[in-house]
């Protein structure tokens, strides 16, 4: 059997003021990376749009590569984050300057290290802050910010673009659990059955307004193709039924008719008589309507 060779795959990032650039591309070529991503912004930036795509296209064995820890995470939270993502897609991740490499036994020991580290960072932290808060309140000061506390524009509006900043970084970095599916889904799928669909394959609990208010923010910075946000075809109900189960059916090819069934009666879909409960011939009838459409191929057993 012939082994696939795993790619190296370099990421850079540097500031306006960094004088590393160059020492990173030349570290990251020699150390056998072909393909480099560069990252331009500073180092406390949540939004990372190119470490988003990076994730977005490795593939199984690939190995994402950096100079330094730093260059990639602004914490080991979320260092650990990243790392977590690459396993999920069957990636590894290599520091040239620690002793970090998730592809050998020694490098996940290290890596468990840091998670320890990470945890303690965390209750430090909240430490900090109760204690923090502790003290103010002994003084006599309010906690939090005096300008949001008298309502002054400025502060509102500044506090606005951080929380917007956040929520960014948040689905940069939490996208590759839920984007796959959207993709896949739109915008020939309505976006409730799109909902119904990522609840069920990832457990998480979304709802229409939230996936649509975030895919939009995608699209508006320039990170997903603007196509997501085309409002769905109109179709019968029987027809939107087929075209959910073909999607169902060719996202795993392995289920059987029951399977299927059993996952349109968990997300409460029903039949096109209005049963709450599906047979296995009601779902073959309307595959056997998708394949004469040329939509599925693949032959389900009972």
């Amino acid at each position: 059997m012939k082994l696939v060779q795993s790619r190296l795959i370099g990421y850079a990032r540097v500031s306006t003021e960094d004088q590393m650039h160059d020492a990173q591309l030349i570290e990251l070529k020699a150390a056998g990376c072909h393909v480099i991503y560069e990252e331009h912004g500073s180092g406390a930036s949540r939004t990372r749009p190119v470490l988003a795509r990076l994730m977005r296209e490795i593939s199984p064995g690939d190995i994402l590569v950096v100079v330094r820890l730093d260059r990639l995470a602004r914490s080991v939270s979320h260092l650990l984050e990243v790392i977590e993502r690459l396993e999920v897609a069957g990636a590894h991740f290599r520091s040239l300057s620690d002793p970090i490499d998730t592809s050998t036994s020694q490098g996940m020991f290290s890596l468990q290290v840091l998670g320890a580290v990470a945890q303690l960072e965390r209750s430090l932290i909240s430490e900090r802050t109760k204690a923090g808060i502790k003290a103010a309140k002994a003084r006599g000061k309010l906690p939090g910010n005096p300008g949001l506390r008298a309502r002054q524009p400025d502060a509102i509006a500044k506090a606005s673009r951080a929380r917007q900043r956040g929520h960014l970084g948040d689905l940069t970095a939490t996208m590759a659990t839920w984007l796959p599916i959207v993709q896949r889904m739109r915008p020939d799928h309505p976006w409730e059955d799109v909902v119904r669909n990522l609840n069920r394959e990832t457990g998480q609990k979304w709802s229409v307004d939230r996936l649509r208010r975030s895919v939009k923010r995608l699209v508006q910075e320039g990170l997903v193709d603007a196509r997501l946000m085309v409002p769905s075809p109109r179709r019968a109900p029987e027809d939107r039924l087929m075209s959910l189960i073909t999607g169902i059916a060719n996202a795993n090819p392995q289920l059987t008719l029951r399977d299927i069934a059993t996952q349109l009666e968990t997300m409460h879909e029903r039949t096109p008589r209005g049963s709450s409960t599906w047979a296995a011939s009601s779902v073959k009838s309307l595959l056997d309507r998708a394949k004469k459409l040329g939509l599925v191929s693949a032959t389900l057993s009972d």
